[in-house]
């Protein structure tokens, strides 16, 4: 029962923040346009597709009937972004005059493994690596 409670707050975590993020691609999409790879057509439009990806799976991960299918979604969409990532970090892309370092880039790009294994997980995807739980 208590990893059902953490799973399912970890689930509102994470639709907060894909909501958050979505959000933000459609509010001030520059700073994504910036990082996005130059072999990406047309990355105006990319940029408010992901956004609105990100908000439709954010909600999908809190509606119970689509919660595999967006878990699913958002953590395919974590990994086709992640070229982005690599490419802002190499590129040293500056974004709003911004230039980040490593102290930035390093953990961000670790971590995209650990954001897609968690849609997978709190979207009730995999029970990995835990043991399957009778309560959840």
């Amino acid at each position: 029962m208590r990893r059902a409670r953490i799973r399912g707050g970890l689930r509102w975590l994470l639709a907060l923040f894909y909501g958050f993020a979505g959000w933000m691609h459609l509010r001030a999409p520059e700073g994504f346009v910036a990082i996005t790879p130059p072999w990406v057509p047309v990355p105006e439009l990319v940029v408010a597709l992901t956004g609105v990806a990100e908000i439709l799976g954010a909600l999908g991960l809190l509606w119970r009937p689509v919660r595999r299918w967006a878990a699913i979604g958002l953590a395919t969409y974590a990994l086709c972004v992640w070229p982005a990532n690599f490419h802002h970090a190499f590129a040293d892309v500056t974004v709003g005059g911004t230039n980040l370092d490593w102290s930035y880039h390093g953990p961000r790009l670790a971590l995209q493994p650990l954001i897609i294994w968690l849609a997978l997980w709190a979207g009730e995807v995999t029970q990995w690596p835990f043991a399957p739980d009778s309560h959840a």
